[in-house]
Protein backbone atom coordinates (compact mmCIF):
# COMPACT_ATOMS: atom_id res chain seq x y z
CA UNK A 1 0.00 0.00 0.00
CA UNK A 2 2.89 2.37 0.63
CA UNK A 3 4.23 1.74 -2.87
CA UNK A 4 0.85 2.38 -4.47
CA UNK A 5 0.50 5.64 -2.50
CA UNK A 6 3.90 6.82 -3.75
CA UNK A 7 2.93 5.95 -7.31
CA UNK A 8 -0.31 7.87 -6.95
CA UNK A 9 1.54 10.99 -5.84
CA UNK A 10 4.04 10.69 -8.67
CA UNK A 11 1.49 10.24 -11.42
CA UNK A 12 -0.64 13.07 -10.07
CA UNK A 13 1.94 15.54 -11.37
CA UNK A 14 5.19 16.74 -10.02
CA UNK A 15 6.11 14.98 -6.78
CA UNK A 16 8.92 17.44 -6.30
CA UNK A 17 6.54 20.35 -6.63
CA UNK A 18 4.13 18.81 -4.16
CA UNK A 19 6.82 18.07 -1.62
CA UNK A 20 8.23 21.58 -1.93
CA UNK A 21 4.76 23.04 -1.61
CA UNK A 22 4.12 20.91 1.47
CA UNK A 23 7.44 21.95 3.00
CA UNK A 24 6.85 25.62 2.40
CA UNK A 25 3.36 25.40 3.81
CA UNK A 26 4.50 23.41 6.85
CA UNK A 27 7.47 25.72 7.39
CA UNK A 28 5.27 28.79 7.18
CA UNK A 29 2.88 27.30 9.72
CA UNK A 30 5.79 26.46 11.99
CA UNK A 31 7.12 30.00 11.73
CA UNK A 32 3.73 31.37 12.73
CA UNK A 33 3.62 28.97 15.68
CA UNK A 34 7.07 29.99 16.83
CA UNK A 35 6.24 33.64 16.44
CA UNK A 36 3.16 33.27 18.56
CA UNK A 37 4.95 31.13 21.11
CA UNK A 38 7.88 33.43 21.50
CA UNK A 39 5.97 36.63 21.15
CA UNK A 40 7.96 37.64 18.07
CA UNK A 41 6.73 39.24 14.88
CA UNK A 42 6.72 36.76 12.01
CA UNK A 43 9.43 38.62 10.08
CA UNK A 44 11.97 37.94 12.87
CA UNK A 45 11.47 34.20 12.99
CA UNK A 46 14.36 32.04 11.76
CA UNK A 47 14.00 28.59 10.17
CA UNK A 48 16.22 26.77 12.70
CA UNK A 49 14.78 26.01 16.10
CA UNK A 50 16.06 28.17 19.00
CA UNK A 51 18.66 26.42 21.19
CA UNK A 52 16.43 26.49 24.26
CA UNK A 53 13.32 25.30 22.42
CA UNK A 54 12.38 21.76 21.38
CA UNK A 55 10.11 21.52 18.34
CA UNK A 56 8.37 18.24 17.49
CA UNK A 57 6.32 17.23 14.47
CA UNK A 58 3.55 14.97 15.70
CA UNK A 59 -0.14 14.11 15.44
CA UNK A 60 -2.26 16.05 17.91
CA UNK A 61 -5.62 15.93 16.18
CA UNK A 62 -7.14 13.75 18.93
CA UNK A 63 -6.92 16.44 21.62
CA UNK A 64 -10.37 17.10 23.10
CA UNK A 65 -9.66 18.22 26.68
CA UNK A 66 -6.67 18.95 28.92
CA UNK A 67 -8.59 18.13 32.08
CA UNK A 68 -6.93 15.04 33.62
CA UNK A 69 -10.34 14.02 34.93
CA UNK A 70 -11.60 13.84 31.36
CA UNK A 71 -8.70 13.38 28.96
CA UNK A 72 -8.26 9.92 27.52
CA UNK A 73 -6.43 10.44 24.24
CA UNK A 74 -2.90 9.62 23.14
CA UNK A 75 -1.59 13.14 22.47
CA UNK A 76 -3.24 14.64 25.54
CA UNK A 77 -2.01 11.86 27.81
CA UNK A 78 1.56 12.55 26.74
CA UNK A 79 1.23 16.30 27.24
CA UNK A 80 -0.50 16.02 30.61
CA UNK A 81 2.26 13.73 31.89
CA UNK A 82 4.59 16.69 31.48
CA UNK A 83 2.20 19.33 32.81
CA UNK A 84 0.83 17.63 35.94
CA UNK A 85 2.62 15.79 38.72
CA UNK A 86 0.83 12.57 39.65
CA UNK A 87 0.56 11.07 43.09
CA UNK A 88 2.93 8.27 42.09
CA UNK A 89 5.09 8.01 38.95
CA UNK A 90 6.88 5.23 37.05
CA UNK A 91 10.65 5.18 37.41
CA UNK A 92 11.91 6.73 34.13
CA UNK A 93 14.93 4.42 34.30
CA UNK A 94 12.85 1.28 34.92
CA UNK A 95 9.18 1.58 34.08
CA UNK A 96 8.33 -1.61 35.98
CA UNK A 97 8.95 0.29 39.24
CA UNK A 98 6.75 2.89 40.90
CA UNK A 99 8.21 5.92 42.69
CA UNK A 100 6.73 8.74 44.69
CA UNK A 101 5.55 11.74 42.72
CA UNK A 102 3.45 14.36 44.48
CA UNK A 103 3.47 11.88 47.37
CA UNK A 104 6.96 11.27 48.70
CA UNK A 105 6.20 8.04 50.56
CA UNK A 106 3.38 5.81 51.79
CA UNK A 107 2.43 3.05 54.19
CA UNK A 108 -0.17 0.30 53.76
CA UNK A 109 -2.23 -1.11 56.62
CA UNK A 110 -1.97 -4.82 57.43
CA UNK A 111 -5.47 -5.50 56.12
CA UNK A 112 -4.55 -3.87 52.82
CA UNK A 113 -7.44 -1.41 52.97
CA UNK A 114 -5.76 1.84 54.03
CA UNK A 115 -2.98 3.71 52.20
CA UNK A 116 -1.45 6.69 54.01
CA UNK A 117 0.59 9.02 51.81
CA UNK A 118 3.02 11.68 52.97
CA UNK A 119 3.10 14.54 50.46
CA UNK A 120 6.40 15.68 49.01
CA UNK A 121 7.45 18.95 50.71
CA UNK A 122 8.27 22.04 48.68
CA UNK A 123 6.29 21.19 45.52
CA UNK A 124 4.59 24.25 44.01
CA UNK A 125 1.94 24.64 41.36
CA UNK A 126 2.62 26.79 38.32
CA UNK A 127 0.65 29.51 40.12
CA UNK A 128 3.20 29.48 42.94
CA UNK A 129 0.81 27.96 45.45
CA UNK A 130 2.12 25.02 47.51
CA UNK A 131 0.82 21.56 46.55
CA UNK A 132 -0.87 19.95 49.57
CA UNK A 133 -2.77 16.81 50.50
CA UNK A 134 -5.96 18.86 50.22
CA UNK A 135 -5.22 19.45 46.52
CA UNK A 136 -4.57 15.72 46.06
CA UNK A 137 -7.83 14.77 47.79
CA UNK A 138 -9.76 17.35 45.75
CA UNK A 139 -8.24 16.02 42.52
CA UNK A 140 -9.22 12.41 43.17
CA UNK A 141 -12.66 13.36 44.42
CA UNK A 142 -13.43 15.53 41.37
CA UNK A 143 -12.47 12.68 39.01
CA UNK A 144 -15.05 10.47 40.70
CA UNK A 145 -17.73 13.16 40.92
CA UNK A 146 -17.31 14.37 37.34
CA UNK A 147 -17.52 10.74 36.11
CA UNK A 148 -15.82 11.37 32.76
CA UNK A 149 -14.27 8.62 30.61
CA UNK A 150 -11.27 7.69 32.83
CA UNK A 151 -13.31 7.54 36.05
CA UNK A 152 -13.48 3.76 35.84
CA UNK A 153 -9.87 3.61 37.05
CA UNK A 154 -10.88 5.06 40.41
CA UNK A 155 -14.32 3.43 40.50
CA UNK A 156 -12.43 0.13 40.44
CA UNK A 157 -10.96 1.02 43.85
CA UNK A 158 -14.50 1.13 45.22
CA UNK A 159 -14.87 4.92 45.07
CA UNK A 160 -18.22 6.36 44.07
CA UNK A 161 -19.63 9.91 44.12
CA UNK A 162 -21.49 8.95 47.30
CA UNK A 163 -18.51 7.63 49.29
CA UNK A 164 -15.43 9.31 47.83
CA UNK A 165 -15.38 12.13 50.39
CA UNK A 166 -15.14 9.50 53.13
CA UNK A 167 -12.63 7.24 51.33
CA UNK A 168 -10.30 10.00 50.10
CA UNK A 169 -9.36 12.28 52.99
CA UNK A 170 -6.68 14.91 53.61
CA UNK A 171 -5.86 14.71 57.32
CA UNK A 172 -3.67 17.83 57.07
CA UNK A 173 -1.55 19.56 54.41
CA UNK A 174 0.96 16.71 54.38
CA UNK A 175 -1.14 13.58 54.93
CA UNK A 176 -3.52 11.91 52.47
CA UNK A 177 -5.42 8.78 53.54
CA UNK A 178 -7.05 6.55 50.93
CA UNK A 179 -9.41 3.73 51.84
CA UNK A 180 -9.94 0.81 49.47
CA UNK A 181 -13.14 -1.19 49.24
CA UNK A 182 -11.15 -4.45 49.04
CA UNK A 183 -7.57 -5.56 49.79
CA UNK A 184 -6.23 -5.11 46.27
CA UNK A 185 -2.73 -6.08 45.19
CA UNK A 186 -0.59 -3.03 46.21
CA UNK A 187 1.10 -2.85 42.80
CA UNK A 188 -2.33 -2.41 41.24
CA UNK A 189 -3.30 0.47 43.55
CA UNK A 190 0.02 2.31 43.23
CA UNK A 191 0.09 1.88 39.45
CA UNK A 192 -3.48 3.17 39.21
CA UNK A 193 -2.46 6.38 40.96
CA UNK A 194 0.36 6.89 38.46
CA UNK A 195 -2.18 7.27 35.63
CA UNK A 196 -3.70 10.55 34.46
CA UNK A 197 -6.44 10.44 37.11
CA UNK A 198 -3.69 10.60 39.73
CA UNK A 199 -2.67 14.07 38.51
CA UNK A 200 -2.85 16.66 41.26
CA UNK A 201 -4.82 19.78 40.25
CA UNK A 202 -4.45 23.20 41.88
CA UNK A 203 -7.69 23.22 43.83
CA UNK A 204 -7.82 26.99 44.31
CA UNK A 205 -7.20 27.69 40.63
CA UNK A 206 -9.73 25.12 39.41
CA UNK A 207 -12.47 26.29 41.77
CA UNK A 208 -11.85 29.92 40.82
CA UNK A 209 -13.10 28.91 37.37
CA UNK A 210 -15.94 26.66 38.46
CA UNK A 211 -19.22 27.01 36.57
CA UNK A 212 -22.45 25.36 37.67
CA UNK A 213 -20.68 22.88 39.93
CA UNK A 214 -18.28 21.56 37.26
CA UNK A 215 -15.17 21.73 39.52
CA UNK A 216 -13.52 23.89 36.85
CA UNK A 217 -13.93 21.23 34.15
CA UNK A 218 -15.05 23.69 31.48
CA UNK A 219 -12.01 25.89 32.07
CA UNK A 220 -9.58 23.00 32.37
CA UNK A 221 -10.55 21.69 28.95
CA UNK A 222 -8.32 24.36 27.45
CA UNK A 223 -6.17 25.42 30.42
CA UNK A 224 -4.03 23.64 32.99
CA UNK A 225 -3.44 23.97 36.73
CA UNK A 226 -0.56 21.62 37.42
CA UNK A 227 2.90 21.44 38.97
CA UNK A 228 4.71 19.42 36.30
CA UNK A 229 7.87 20.22 34.39
CA UNK A 230 5.94 22.34 31.89
CA UNK A 231 2.82 24.48 31.77
CA UNK A 232 0.45 24.81 28.86
CA UNK A 233 0.77 28.18 27.11
CA UNK A 234 -1.15 27.68 23.86
CA UNK A 235 -3.30 25.05 22.19
CA UNK A 236 -4.60 25.62 18.72
CA UNK A 237 -6.58 22.59 17.51
CA UNK A 238 -4.85 20.74 14.66
CA UNK A 239 -2.03 23.29 14.67
CA UNK A 240 0.16 23.40 17.77
CA UNK A 241 0.62 22.99 21.48
CA UNK A 242 3.15 25.26 23.19
CA UNK A 243 4.56 24.41 26.62
CA UNK A 244 6.77 26.58 28.85
CA UNK A 245 9.24 25.19 31.39
CA UNK A 246 8.47 25.31 35.10
CA UNK A 247 11.66 26.65 36.76
CA UNK A 248 10.43 25.36 40.13
CA UNK A 249 9.87 21.74 39.00
CA UNK A 250 10.75 19.45 41.89
CA UNK A 251 13.31 17.51 39.80
CA UNK A 252 15.00 20.71 38.65
CA UNK A 253 14.29 23.24 35.89
CA UNK A 254 14.07 21.59 32.43
CA UNK A 255 16.86 22.48 30.02
CA UNK A 256 14.38 23.16 27.22
CA UNK A 257 12.55 26.34 28.14
CA UNK A 258 9.84 25.67 25.57
CA UNK A 259 8.41 22.61 23.87
CA UNK A 260 6.39 23.18 20.71
CA UNK A 261 4.40 20.26 19.33
CA UNK A 262 3.32 20.84 15.75
CA UNK A 263 0.48 18.95 14.13
CA UNK A 264 2.04 17.63 10.94
CA UNK A 265 -0.10 14.72 9.72
CA UNK A 266 1.91 13.87 6.60
CA UNK A 267 5.02 11.76 7.28
CA UNK A 268 6.66 13.18 4.15
CA UNK A 269 6.29 16.72 5.48
CA UNK A 270 7.63 15.58 8.88
CA UNK A 271 10.73 14.15 7.21
CA UNK A 272 11.44 17.30 5.22
CA UNK A 273 10.99 19.54 8.26
CA UNK A 274 13.41 17.34 10.21
CA UNK A 275 16.01 17.27 7.45
CA UNK A 276 15.89 21.04 7.11
CA UNK A 277 16.17 21.58 10.85
CA UNK A 278 12.78 23.19 11.23
CA UNK A 279 11.90 20.55 13.82
CA UNK A 280 14.14 18.68 16.25
CA UNK A 281 12.05 15.49 16.41
CA UNK A 282 9.70 13.79 13.93
CA UNK A 283 7.35 11.39 15.68
CA UNK A 284 5.53 9.57 12.91
CA UNK A 285 7.81 8.77 10.02
CA UNK A 286 6.75 5.77 7.95
CA UNK A 287 9.00 3.11 6.59
CA UNK A 288 9.67 5.02 3.38
CA UNK A 289 10.69 8.12 5.29
CA UNK A 290 12.87 6.13 7.71
CA UNK A 291 14.65 4.50 4.78
CA UNK A 292 15.06 7.93 3.23
CA UNK A 293 16.90 9.43 6.21
CA UNK A 294 19.12 6.41 6.84
CA UNK A 295 22.71 7.52 6.50
CA UNK A 296 21.95 11.20 7.06
CA UNK A 297 24.84 12.27 9.35
CA UNK A 298 22.71 14.93 11.00
CA UNK A 299 19.91 12.59 12.08
CA UNK A 300 19.39 9.51 14.23
CA UNK A 301 16.52 7.15 15.03
CA UNK A 302 15.79 5.75 18.49
CA UNK A 303 13.43 2.76 18.55
CA UNK A 304 11.53 1.55 21.60
CA UNK A 305 8.94 -1.24 22.02
CA UNK A 306 5.55 0.04 23.12
CA UNK A 307 2.71 -1.71 24.93
CA UNK A 308 0.33 -0.16 22.39
CA UNK A 309 -1.79 -2.64 20.43
CA UNK A 310 -3.97 -2.13 17.36
CA UNK A 311 -7.26 -3.94 17.11
CA UNK A 312 -10.38 -4.29 15.04
CA UNK A 313 -13.53 -3.50 17.03
CA UNK A 314 -16.73 -5.36 16.13
CA UNK A 315 -19.86 -3.67 17.51
CA UNK A 316 -22.37 -6.14 18.95
CA UNK A 317 -25.20 -3.77 18.08
CA UNK A 318 -24.72 -4.99 14.50
CA UNK A 319 -26.71 -8.24 14.26
CA UNK A 320 -24.31 -10.03 11.93
CA UNK A 321 -21.37 -9.31 14.24
CA UNK A 322 -23.10 -10.94 17.21
CA UNK A 323 -22.60 -14.28 15.46
CA UNK A 324 -19.42 -15.93 16.82
CA UNK A 325 -18.72 -17.63 13.49
CA UNK A 326 -18.73 -14.30 11.65
CA UNK A 327 -16.26 -12.85 14.14
CA UNK A 328 -14.08 -15.95 13.81
CA UNK A 329 -14.29 -15.74 10.02
CA UNK A 330 -13.03 -12.16 10.16
CA UNK A 331 -10.17 -13.17 12.44
CA UNK A 332 -9.18 -15.99 10.07
CA UNK A 333 -9.39 -13.79 6.97
CA UNK A 334 -6.81 -11.25 8.18
CA UNK A 335 -3.29 -11.55 6.79
CA UNK A 336 -1.51 -10.51 9.98
CA UNK A 337 2.01 -11.41 8.89
CA UNK A 338 1.59 -10.07 5.37
CA UNK A 339 0.36 -6.68 6.57
CA UNK A 340 3.11 -6.43 9.18
CA UNK A 341 5.85 -7.45 6.75
CA UNK A 342 4.79 -5.73 3.56
CA UNK A 343 2.89 -2.72 4.81
CA UNK A 344 4.09 -1.84 8.28
CA UNK A 345 7.73 -2.94 7.86
CA UNK A 346 9.24 -2.99 11.31
CA UNK A 347 6.88 -0.47 12.88
CA UNK A 348 4.43 -3.12 14.09
CA UNK A 349 4.59 -6.83 14.75
CA UNK A 350 1.75 -9.37 14.68
CA UNK A 351 0.20 -9.74 18.11
CA UNK A 352 -3.17 -11.26 19.02
CA UNK A 353 -3.66 -10.78 22.75
CA UNK A 354 -4.66 -7.65 24.65
CA UNK A 355 -1.52 -7.47 26.83
CA UNK A 356 1.46 -6.38 24.75
CA UNK A 357 4.49 -8.66 24.56
CA UNK A 358 6.86 -7.84 27.39
CA UNK A 359 4.06 -6.97 29.76
CA UNK A 360 3.31 -8.91 32.94
CA UNK A 361 1.08 -11.93 32.04
CA UNK A 362 1.27 -11.33 28.27
CA UNK A 363 0.49 -14.13 25.78
CA UNK A 364 2.83 -14.20 22.80
CA UNK A 365 1.31 -17.06 20.78
CA UNK A 366 -0.40 -16.35 17.42
CA UNK A 367 -3.31 -18.80 17.02
CA UNK A 368 -4.84 -17.07 14.01
CA UNK A 369 -3.27 -17.26 10.56
CA UNK A 370 -4.94 -16.30 7.30
CA UNK A 371 -7.10 -19.23 6.13
CA UNK A 372 -9.52 -18.03 3.45
CA UNK A 373 -11.21 -21.39 2.89
CA UNK A 374 -11.88 -21.88 6.60
CA UNK A 375 -13.18 -18.32 6.87
CA UNK A 376 -15.49 -18.80 3.87
CA UNK A 377 -16.88 -21.98 5.40
CA UNK A 378 -17.57 -20.14 8.66
CA UNK A 379 -19.47 -17.43 6.76
CA UNK A 380 -21.65 -20.10 5.14
CA UNK A 381 -22.25 -21.82 8.48
CA UNK A 382 -23.25 -18.46 9.94
CA UNK A 383 -25.89 -18.06 7.23
CA UNK A 384 -24.07 -15.56 5.04
CA UNK A 385 -23.16 -17.46 1.86
CA UNK A 386 -23.51 -14.23 -0.15
CA UNK A 387 -21.36 -12.23 2.20
CA UNK A 388 -22.05 -9.00 4.08
CA UNK A 389 -21.86 -5.23 3.63
CA UNK A 390 -20.08 -3.50 6.51
CA UNK A 391 -18.41 -0.16 7.19
CA UNK A 392 -15.14 0.40 9.00
CA UNK A 393 -14.37 3.72 10.70
CA UNK A 394 -10.74 4.69 10.66
CA UNK A 395 -8.51 7.70 11.27
CA UNK A 396 -7.27 9.29 8.06
CA UNK A 397 -3.67 9.21 9.29
CA UNK A 398 -1.06 6.51 8.81
CA UNK A 399 -1.04 3.64 9.50
CA UNK A 400 -4.79 3.36 9.99
CA UNK A 401 -5.90 4.05 6.43
CA UNK A 402 -3.29 1.65 5.05
CA UNK A 403 -4.31 -1.12 7.45
CA UNK A 404 -7.97 -0.47 6.61
CA UNK A 405 -7.28 -0.85 2.90
CA UNK A 406 -5.47 -4.13 3.57
CA UNK A 407 -8.40 -5.37 5.67
CA UNK A 408 -10.77 -4.35 2.89
CA UNK A 409 -8.87 -6.59 0.50
CA UNK A 410 -8.59 -9.46 3.01
CA UNK A 411 -12.30 -9.47 3.89
CA UNK A 412 -13.36 -9.18 0.25
CA UNK A 413 -11.93 -12.67 -0.21
CA UNK A 414 -14.60 -14.06 2.13
CA UNK A 415 -17.47 -11.98 0.75
CA UNK A 416 -17.41 -9.09 3.21
CA UNK A 417 -17.74 -5.86 1.25
CA UNK A 418 -16.07 -3.26 3.43
CA UNK A 419 -16.70 0.47 3.04
CA UNK A 420 -13.93 2.58 4.57
CA UNK A 421 -15.03 5.76 6.37
CA UNK A 422 -12.11 8.05 7.22
CA UNK A 423 -12.19 11.01 9.60
CA UNK A 424 -10.04 12.87 12.10
CA UNK A 425 -8.98 10.70 15.02
CA UNK A 426 -11.13 12.80 17.35
CA UNK A 427 -14.21 12.21 15.22
CA UNK A 428 -13.52 8.48 15.09
CA UNK A 429 -13.18 8.40 18.89
CA UNK A 430 -16.41 10.34 19.32
CA UNK A 431 -18.27 7.86 17.15
CA UNK A 432 -16.67 4.94 19.00
CA UNK A 433 -17.68 6.36 22.38
CA UNK A 434 -21.24 6.74 21.11
CA UNK A 435 -21.25 3.10 19.94
CA UNK A 436 -22.15 4.30 16.45
CA UNK A 437 -19.71 2.15 14.48
CA UNK A 438 -19.93 -1.24 12.80
CA UNK A 439 -16.26 -2.15 12.45
CA UNK A 440 -13.63 0.30 13.70
CA UNK A 441 -9.85 0.31 13.73
CA UNK A 442 -8.41 1.56 17.00
CA UNK A 443 -5.36 1.50 19.28
CA UNK A 444 -5.02 0.75 22.95
CA UNK A 445 -2.26 1.76 25.30
CA UNK A 446 -2.48 0.90 29.02
CA UNK A 447 -3.19 3.69 31.48
CA UNK A 448 -0.77 2.30 34.05
CA UNK A 449 1.71 -0.53 34.44
CA UNK A 450 -0.49 -3.16 36.06
CA UNK A 451 -2.27 -5.62 33.67
CA UNK A 452 -5.60 -4.75 35.21
CA UNK A 453 -5.46 -1.46 33.28
CA UNK A 454 -5.94 -3.39 30.07
CA UNK A 455 -7.85 -6.50 31.13
CA UNK A 456 -10.51 -4.61 33.06
CA UNK A 457 -11.09 -2.27 30.13
CA UNK A 458 -11.54 -5.07 27.61
CA UNK A 459 -13.48 -7.51 29.79
CA UNK A 460 -15.71 -5.52 32.14
CA UNK A 461 -19.10 -4.06 31.24
CA UNK A 462 -21.40 -3.83 34.28
CA UNK A 463 -24.16 -1.93 32.45
CA UNK A 464 -24.59 -2.54 28.73
CA UNK A 465 -27.31 0.06 28.29
CA UNK A 466 -26.55 3.25 26.40
CA UNK A 467 -26.66 5.01 29.77
CA UNK A 468 -23.88 2.80 31.16
CA UNK A 469 -21.18 4.85 32.89
CA UNK A 470 -18.28 2.38 32.69
CA UNK A 471 -17.44 3.22 29.08
CA UNK A 472 -14.94 0.42 28.63
CA UNK A 473 -14.02 -1.21 25.34
CA UNK A 474 -16.47 -4.00 26.16
CA UNK A 475 -19.20 -1.36 26.59
CA UNK A 476 -18.24 0.56 23.46
CA UNK A 477 -18.74 -2.63 21.51
CA UNK A 478 -21.96 -3.50 23.37
CA UNK A 479 -20.45 -6.77 24.57
CA UNK A 480 -21.27 -8.14 28.00
CA UNK A 481 -19.76 -11.24 29.58
CA UNK A 482 -20.20 -11.22 33.34
CA UNK A 483 -18.05 -14.33 33.84
CA UNK A 484 -15.00 -12.66 32.31
CA UNK A 485 -15.73 -9.51 34.28
CA UNK A 486 -15.66 -11.59 37.48
CA UNK A 487 -12.39 -13.25 36.43
CA UNK A 488 -10.83 -9.82 35.93
CA UNK A 489 -12.05 -8.85 39.38
CA UNK A 490 -10.54 -11.98 40.92
CA UNK A 491 -7.19 -11.31 39.27
CA UNK A 492 -6.83 -7.84 40.74
CA UNK A 493 -7.42 -9.22 44.24
CA UNK A 494 -4.97 -12.11 43.82
CA UNK A 495 -1.65 -11.46 45.59
CA UNK A 496 0.03 -14.68 44.36
CA UNK A 497 1.75 -13.65 41.11
CA UNK A 498 1.72 -17.14 39.59
CA UNK A 499 -2.01 -17.54 40.17
CA UNK A 500 -2.58 -14.04 38.87
CA UNK A 501 -0.73 -14.82 35.64
CA UNK A 502 -2.86 -17.94 35.17
CA UNK A 503 -6.10 -15.97 35.50
CA UNK A 504 -4.94 -13.32 33.04
CA UNK A 505 -3.91 -15.97 30.51
CA UNK A 506 -7.38 -17.58 30.70
CA UNK A 507 -9.08 -14.22 30.25
CA UNK A 508 -6.98 -13.34 27.22
CA UNK A 509 -7.62 -16.68 25.50
CA UNK A 510 -11.36 -16.34 26.00
CA UNK A 511 -11.39 -12.73 24.85
CA UNK A 512 -9.68 -13.49 21.57
CA UNK A 513 -11.99 -16.42 20.90
CA UNK A 514 -15.28 -14.95 22.12
CA UNK A 515 -14.80 -11.20 22.43
CA UNK A 516 -15.76 -8.27 20.18
CA UNK A 517 -12.23 -7.34 19.15
CA UNK A 518 -9.52 -8.85 16.97
CA UNK A 519 -6.10 -7.77 18.22
CA UNK A 520 -3.75 -7.62 15.23
CA UNK A 521 -0.52 -5.74 15.92
CA UNK A 522 1.78 -4.36 18.60
CA UNK A 523 3.64 -1.13 18.05
CA UNK A 524 7.37 -0.63 17.85
CA UNK A 525 7.98 3.11 17.89
CA UNK A 526 10.86 4.74 16.02
CA UNK A 527 11.54 8.39 16.83
CA UNK A 528 13.65 10.35 14.37
CA UNK A 529 15.59 13.33 15.71
CA UNK A 530 18.46 15.68 15.07
CA UNK A 531 21.79 14.32 16.36
CA UNK A 532 22.23 16.82 19.22
CA UNK A 533 18.96 15.79 20.86
CA UNK A 534 19.59 13.67 23.98
CA UNK A 535 17.47 12.42 26.84
CA UNK A 536 14.44 11.32 24.84
CA UNK A 537 12.28 9.00 26.99
CA UNK A 538 9.26 7.32 25.46
CA UNK A 539 8.38 4.58 27.96
CA UNK A 540 5.96 1.73 27.24
CA UNK A 541 2.63 3.57 27.28
CA UNK A 542 0.94 6.49 25.55
CA UNK A 543 1.43 8.80 28.52
CA UNK A 544 4.92 7.84 29.68
CA UNK A 545 6.82 10.36 27.50
CA UNK A 546 9.10 12.60 29.56
CA UNK A 547 10.37 15.95 28.27
CA UNK A 548 12.25 17.39 31.25
CA UNK A 549 15.42 15.36 30.63
CA UNK A 550 15.79 16.46 27.00
CA UNK A 551 18.80 18.49 25.93
CA UNK A 552 20.15 19.48 22.52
Amino acid sequence: MIHSETARLTTAGSLRHRLRHGLVRAGATLAIGLALALGLPGAQVQAATPPDTLVMAHYIDDVTSFDPAESFELATGEILNNVYLRLTVPDPDDFTKILGGAAESWTISEDGLTYTFTMRPGVKFHTGRPLTAHDAAFSLQRVVKLAKSPVFILNALGWTPENVDRMVVAKDDATLVLTMSEPFAPSYVLNSLSSSVGAVVDRTEAMAHETDGDFGNGWLKTNTAGSGAYRLVTWRPKEAVVLEANPDFYMGAPKMKRVIIRHVPEPTAQRLLLEKGDVDIARRLGTEQLKGIAGNPDLKVETEPKATIYYLAMNQKVPALTEPKVREAIRRAIDYQGIATNLLEGLYRPHQSILGAGSFAALDDLPYVRDVEKAKALMVEAGHPDGLDLTIDVSGTAPYRDIAQALQANLADIGIRLKIVTADTRQVLTKYRARGHELLLMYWSPDYGDPNSTVDYFARNPDNSDAGTAKTIAWRNAWKNDALGEMARAAVLERDDAKRVGIYHDIQRRLREEGPVAVMFQQTEPTAMRKPVEGWISGPAFDTYIYWRITK
